[in-house]
């Protein structure tokens, strides 16, 4: 029996065609093809093994469907209640307690609300005026105010002054935002990540949003440490399709953006060399999950993955957990003027610790003999620059 790969897709025109292609080419009883929908009853067969999603964050029609997909024993990628329990805050704090450099956060109340919500009334628990110093001082200047459920460089703001980054929360409408430090990195790597195993660090150059082919961009332990920091945080996410941001800062790999599901594949971002290895990996990907299913329902288990990781990814006295104060990148954005929102939070109380900066415990690299780390000399990844020869 053939089994059916099915993918759905927005507007992107390189990466569908060449997935499928490169499926049905090697002619190992798996049929890729475009999934195909209308009105959905509750207990009609899902003809797929698997599904590719590629934009059902911005078709919430396709999210339901996927959700019922996973239900009937369908694998999706990637798993559709994960994505939409993800954002930022929660991955900041999940990086944070996997021991994984990460900067500073803070998420912040919603500037506006549905129109049936009563201010007076169904806000009673709110603290007002948000503490701004707090803020600031917690995370320092500059700082970068951002979507925590964003992506594509949307709604993303540098903000050098207290005034500019109230200004500009005051016209992030319904959004929910996070502030995060910046950091002054001399380095950035952008890794894909596939398959929970699968991990391609390229030079990035957010400034430009360009990719550089240039493999030997890491010294070996940076590189080392940037794939398996990459690999533990998309194995405790459950993402098999994902692309993770790291600023670099003196050696120092910081985990600034890496809630990227539909991460971009177009071959003119990837140039036609990541392209390649992104279609081949997918496809093998796609055909392996196709032949031997994974139930879902048990991808996240929380409990499971700290009590796991107490004695070596972070301690249990709070130590070990990210890397010295560090934040969010050169992310591109607007700076805005001066902001003309309400300061009232200078009078507030410092409820995120005075400004103060606890050293942290930051985790050793890896060793090059650790299980998963791909060799130097290691053929098989040759088109791999993860360890940065």
């Amino acid at each position: 029996m053939t089994l059916k790969v099915g993918l759905i897709v927005g507007m992107e025109w390189s990466f569908p065609p060449a997935f499928i292609e490169e499926v049905n080419r090697r002619d190992e009883g798996v049929q890729a093809e475009f999934v195909s929908l209308d009105a959905i009853r509750m207990d009609e067969p899902v003809p797929y093994s698997v599904i590719i999603d590629r934009i059902s964050h911005e078709v919430p029609f396709y999210r339901t469907y996927l959700k019922y997909a996973v239900l009937q024993g369908c694998t999706v990628v990637n798993n559709p209640f994960m994505w939409t329990a993800d954002d930022k805050f929660f991955g900041a704090a999940l990086a944070t307690r996997l021991g994984i450099a990460h900067p500073k956060t803070v998420v912040l109340p919603n500037r506006e609300y549905i129109p049936g919500i009563d201010h007076e009334k169904s806000l009673r628990n709110l603290r007002y005026p948000i503490d701004w110093r707090g803020v600031v001082d917690y995370v320092g200047l500059p700082c970068v105010l951002k979507d925590a459920h964003g992506g594509g460089w949307r709604d993303v703001y540098v903000c050098h002054t207290m005034d500019e980054l109230i200004h500009h929360y005051n016209g992030s409408g319904r959004l929910t935002m996070v502030v995060q430090e910046f950091i002054h990195w001399d380095h950035f790597v952008r890794c894909l990540c596939l398959g929970q195993d699968e991990i391609l660090p390229i030079k990035y150059d957010p400034r430009e949003r360009r990719y550089h082919v240039e493999h030997e961009h890491m010294e070996p332990e940076l590189g080392r440490r940037v794939v398996e920091d990459s690999r533990k945080l998309v194995q405790a996410l459950g993402y098999d399709m994902n692309s993770m941001e790291w600023a670099v800062r003196d050696g120092i790999p910081y985990a600034i953006d890496f809630m990227n599901p539909a991460p971009d594949m177009d071959v003119n971002s990837l140039t036609p060399h990541y392209f390649d290895w992104v279609v081949q990996r997918m496809a093998d990907m796609a055909i392996r999950l196709a032949k031997n299913p994974r139930p879902q329902a048990r991808d996240l288990r929380w409990d499971a993955l700290f009590t796991g990781s107490r004695g070596s990814a972070w301690s249990g006295s709070g130590e070990g957990r990210g890397g010295e104060s560090g934040g969010s990148s050169k992310e591109g954005g607007g700076s805005g003027g001066n902001g003309n929102g309400d300061t009232a939070g200078d009078r507030g109380l410092d409820r995120f610790g005075g400004g103060a900066r606890p050293t942290v415990e930051v985790p050793p690299a890896l060793s090059p003999d650790a299980p998963g780390v791909p060799s130097v000399a290691d053929p098989a990844h040759e088109t791999d620059p993860s360890s940065a020869e």
